[in-house]
């Protein structure tokens, strides 16, 4: 791993001084049973940050932190009705997946509005500054101008094209998406759009897509007739001043929803495939689907071809979350662990006057206050409240199984 870094930092240094990641904490949504059926990792931005982080392959300087989406921005593309139902438990229930009952509205919508905020503004920075730009949560090219689902409220390509339109750009954009499934809505929104060319390679057709150049791949394709196909379509895009790329991870073998069987290593030639084809045109990349365990390798991979344009595989055994929380681990305080902030049983007698039972601690170290620390800086905690956890209180409690740590909260 130690000489990867390094060639990634000098290779980073060649081929990513323009390159920038899009990531927030909230990309993560706060959805508890958002992965049960469809595979779908909600941590994946995470853990692809994380990764890169650590191999070198970004540094904090590469890394943009985007706003919400305005209201008014996205009504240039969507409908009225379609963004007041998006304040509906049962939409976004829907649109994700899961049970009503697991829908944190106002939290899901800052999610959405943040990843779709990531790519107007990365558009804007890449035009402004040339270069590549990886969103880690975007590129929702099922929503359409009146309707949303498959994990798409709104669409950020299109949000991000009107956006541009606005500011007076006025060139010619191609959108590259090679996501395992149809851009239905992105059909929709560009629907008569001279200016946008659609090109779509995908494993699975949903009838014809009006204005979309689209390769409909048999199932099961592996990576030689996917990259085959990939490089016709390439070479049918137009000219064009501006990209956009749906870099879907759902094309791996194995995965849930997907229905092709390319390899990571196969995944990654395409990534660079595209971006050679692209030629230097200022880009914006997205995360589109992915829904099995390789999903993060798969946008981790992406990052890699952006930043350092590595084919180099991703170690079998790296675990971007143990990596992670091992960093954490080295940044906490003994001292807060083991409670040193706290009152002590003798400084309560000597105060009260009584014998105060010493509190228990978890392996006869770390207090509940300690605890409550560390998970909070593993953001743990955090995210229970964006589950609509309040009121959260660790305790810990000797039972004859041994030591049991509880997280109590109330919803």
């Amino acid at each position: 791993m130690e000489l990867q870094r390094l060639q990634n930092l000098v290779r980073r240094r060649v081929f990513g001084r323009r390159a920038e990641i899009w990531h927030h904490h909230s990309f993560r949504l706060p959805l508890s049973a958002v992965g049960g059926l469809t595979g779908f990792e909600p941590r994946r931005a995470d853990l692809v940050l994380w990764f890169l982080a650590d191999a070198w392959a970004i540094d904090e300087k590469m890394i943009k932190r985007p706003n919400r989406v305005r209201y008014r921005e996205l009504a240039r593309v969507h409908t009225p009705e379609l963004l007041e139902s998006l304040s509906q438990p049962r939409t976004l229930a829907r649109i994700f997946a899961v049970d009503e009952s697991d829908v944190q509205v106002d939290e899901a919508l800052n999610t959405i509005r943040l990843a779709c905020g990531a790519t107007v503004q990365a558009a804007r920075s890449r035009l402004a500054h040339g270069g590549v730009a990886l969103n880690l949560f975007g590129g929702f090219h099922h929503a359409g101008p009146d309707s949303a689902g498959g994990f798409c409220a709104v669409n950020d390509i299109a949000v991000a094209v009107a956006d541009l339109r606005q500011e007076g750009f006025k060139g010619k954009i191609v959108v590259v998406d090679v996501d395992a499934h149809p851009p239905d809505g992105l059909a929709a929104c560009f629907r008569g759009d001279s200016s946008v060319w659609v090109g779509s390679l995908s494993g699975e057709s949903w009838g014809p897509l009006e204005d979309v150049d689209e390769t409909v791949l048999p199932r099961g394709a592996d990576d030689r007739t996917y990259l085959r196909e990939l490089e016709r379509l390439l070479g049918r895009m137009p000219s064009a001043d501006f990209a956009f790329v749906v870099a879907g991870g759902d094309v791996i073998a194995g995965d849930r929803l997907g229905k092709l069987a390319l390899t990571l290593e196969g995944i990654r030639r395409r990534d660079l495939l595209v971006l050679e084809a692209l030629g230097g045109m200022p880009s914006v990349w997205t995360a589109g689907g992915g829904y099995g365990r390789d999903s993060w390798k798969v946008l981790g991979g992406t990052g890699l071809v952006l930043t350092c344009r590595s084919l180099r595989a991703i170690p079998d055994s790296y675990d971007p979350m143990r990596a992670r929380f091992s960093w954490v681990a080295t940044k906490l305080s003994r001292e807060r662990l083991e409670g040193g902030d706290e009152l002590s049983a003798k400084d309560l007698e000597e105060a009260l006057g009584l014998r105060a039972p010493e509190a228990h601690r978890l392996l006869g170290f770390y207090t509940a206050a300690g605890i409550e620390y560390a998970l909070s800086h593993y953001g743990v905690l955090p995210h229970l409240r964006r589950l609509g956890f309040g009121q959260l209180q660790v305790t810990i409690d000797a039972e004859e199984i041994g030591d049991v740590v509880r997280v109590h909260g109330s919803d």
